[in-house]
């Protein structure tokens, strides 16, 4: 994990109990051990600032607090940029909290627009330069309250609005402890096409992203427009320990991605609604942490990854941001190569594909020096390819309620579905019961009769099915568009983008906040 520390000759000088400052303020408490300070940021781009001496960015704050400081940011549009860490502001302090004054009103802006207009969707409007939004790689920061916009990527890298990275690429957990809450990540950049292609190497990929990182909290946030994923919790295989709830992923390929992820990772009363597919744990051979996705608790062999009480709605969206290997259209919940985790008490409405689908992945790809196929079954022959093949076993789904679920009306299209590809991989079998369709009011699956003990229902111990040719058709079909068995999906025409929405800023900013002249007004 890569540390930071930016020490300029306007550091605030504690001194006699009292704060001094130079180039911006902070208040401390009079004690004899330190206590936090908080650090006041403002630039009167939209609101004039209050007549104190102030901190005029985001970046300058960051890099002269301390563990356990605060950075409290006035209304306003912040275009921060600091090219050394390729990010808008990049925060290398342990245990500092970053917070907006409102979520709608303080606006970190990665564009070249104005602060009467920001987050803007023209082409000429934007910075290409590759960056991330904020990018945390310090344990125990939290960012609260505020949005960030417009950070774009280039052919995949880069473009995450806001990351915290516990070591991107290490292979290990470098983080210990984060927290984002009332958030709003999103891009409304639109390229002009050209040849009327839907597809720019410009797009941002990701809108809240947590990698190589344990033990945290993503609450109450929204974000949208994201040719990969909305939110993604991965490179945390076993020991993720975190909690997304009541947080909103829209209009993006994936509502939700976590690749080898698992352990305590619980996705909870949220809505996913509006992407290509709505959530997508998977393991791969090509994260930064070795596979495959484990759902089961640590030392345990009881399931600890919980995707509950969501609302999964209208994710057959193909105009969405794209860029790379894209999901399979209309899927609800997919579990792509995973082991262990539990669909359990979603409702789940308007799919086009399949409302819950598991099933094993053969992964093509070559693998980078952290990744040998762990937890897969290598060297397997897959459509005239060697790839390492990760099986989807052991996952329990049920008391979910479907609502018009499969109506592409293609040839397993249904609620529920599953797919071995070899007869080893489904052992244990992901196990279904429970669940309850309406419209129509009789449950749908592939294979038939999902939830009969002879199938795919309990007892969970026994072996599952494998082997559907047709589900496997229509899968390939669903996710790059090759139909050699026939079947219709969405195919991207154009690019659709999600406005900047308000929405509901934290309730009291001040509160846990030491005394200063911002909460005082």
């Amino acid at each position: 994990m890569r540390r930071f520390l930016h020490v300029s000759a306007a550091l605030a000088v504690v001194a006699g109990g009292a704060a001094t400052f130079v180039g911006g303020q902070a208040f401390a408490g009079q004690h004899t051990h330190r206590t936090p300070a908080v650090w006041l940021v403002c630039n009167g781009s939209t609101i004039a600032c209050p007549p104190l001496k102030l901190l005029t960015s985001v970046q300058e704050a960051v890099n002269v607090a301390k563990p356990g400081d605060w950075v409290l940011i006035w209304p306003g549009v912040y275009h921060e940029n600091t090219p050394k860490w390729h990010a808008g502001v990049w925060v290398g302090t342990a245990g500092i909290h970053i917070r907006g004054l409102g979520r709608n009103s303080v606006i970190i802006d990665g564009s070249n627009g104005t602060a009467q207009h920001p987050c803007p969707s023209s082409p000429s409007l934007q910075n290409y330069a590759p960056r991330n939004g904020i990018e945390v790689v310090a344990s125990g920061v939290s960012v609260e309250n505020l949005t960030v916009c417009d950070y774009l990527g280039l052919n995949g890298k880069a473009g995450n609005e806001i990351w915290w990275n516990g070591g991107d690429g290490s292979g290990k957990v470098g983080m210990a402890g984060f927290s984002g809450s009332y958030l709003t990540a999103t891009a409304l950049y639109h390229p002009k096409f050209v040849k009327a292609s839907p597809v720019s190497p410009h797009f941002a990929q990701y809108g809240i992203f947590v990698s190589n990182a344990s033990g945290g909290r993503i609450t109450n946030s929204y974000a949208s427009n994201m040719a990969d994923a909305a939110y993604y919790v991965g490179a945390c295989q076993q020991v993720c320990d975190t909690v997304l709830a009541r947080d909103v992923g829209a209009n993006s390929a994936l509502g939700y991605s976590g690749t080898n992820a698992g352990g305590r990772l619980t996705i909870r009363d949220s809505v996913f609604a509006g992407n290509r597919t709505g959530l997508a744990p998977n393991s791969l051979n090509n994260d930064d942490a070795p596979p495959p996705q484990n759902g089961r608790c640590p030392h345990s062999k009881v399931s600890c990854l919980v995707i509950h009480n969501n609302l999964v709605i209208n994710n057959n969206n193909p105009n969405v941001p794209l860029f790379g290997l894209t999901p399979a259209i209309g899927a609800g919940i997919e579990l792509s190569g995973t082991a262990y985790d539990t669909v359990r008490d979603n409702l789940i409405v308007n799919q086009g594909s399949w409302g819950v689908i598991t099933h094993d992945y053969p992964d093509p790809e070559k693998p980078p020096p952290l990744s040998h196929c762990q937890g897969g079954f290598p060297n397997l022959t897959f459509l005239g390819m060697k790839v390492c093949d990760f099986p989807s076993r052991g996952n329990l789904v049920y008391d979910n309620r479907f609502v018009h679920v499969g109506f592409f009306g293609n040839p397993s299209n249904s609620d529920l579905a599953t797919l071995g590809l070899v007869a080893k991989s489904p052992t244990p079998r992901n196990c279904f019961w429970g669940n309850v369709a309406r419209n129509p009011s009789k449950l749908t699956s592939a294979p038939a009769h999902i939830e009969r003990a002879s199938v795919d229902g309990r007892p969970c111990g026994r072996r599952g099915t494998f082997g559907d040719t047709t589900l496997l058709d229509q899968l390939i079909c669903s996710t790059y568009g090759i139909c050699l068995a026939g079947g219709k999906y969405p195919a991207q025409t154009k690019v659709e983008i999600a406005p900047l929405p308000k929405l509901r800023s934290m309730p009291k900013p001040c509160a846990g906040v030491p005394a200063n002249p911002f909460c005082a007004k």
